[in-house]
């Protein structure tokens, strides 16, 4: 099963990323998508999730973001990723810039954001 939810800003991304890593849910993998008005965040299930469990993740991600109906440019990029193709070659293919994928891991996206700032000069809002 799989979740995909738009968040404003890189803090709530790591917010999500940090509740996934805390709780008992069965996560697969996730993708973190860095989009120019916000970040895209993919959460792939290894099972399906009791009841329960769907609710209070529906209910704590919907806290940070809105559920992101599925786009034709993004579900293919995403099974691309799935289909085992390189992030880098996807990033080249769809011009998306995916920061994330596999195990959910904060120190990608600060990473990304601190590299992305240093070419930029500045941080615009998505990276705060």
């Amino acid at each position: 099963m799989d979740y995909l939810y738009y968040l404003a800003n890189a803090t709530l991304t790591v917010q999500a990323i940090e509740y996934l890593q805390s709780s008992d849910l069965s996560v697969r993998l996730v993708t973190v998508i860095h989009q120019v008005d916000g970040w895209v965040l993919r959460i792939r299930m290894r099972t399906l999730p009791s009841i329960a469990q769907h609710n209070d993740l529906r209910s704590y991600m919907e806290e940070l973001g809105i559920p992101l109906p599925s786009k034709p440019r993004l579900q293919v990029a995403l099974w691309d990723l799935d289909m085992g193709q390189s992030a880098v070659s996807v990033m080249q293919r769809h011009q998306v810039a995916i920061v994330s994928h596999g195990a959910p891991d904060i120190r990608d996206i600060e990473l990304f954001c601190s590299e992305f700032t240093k070419g930029l000069g500045y941080r615009p809002e998505t990276l705060a």
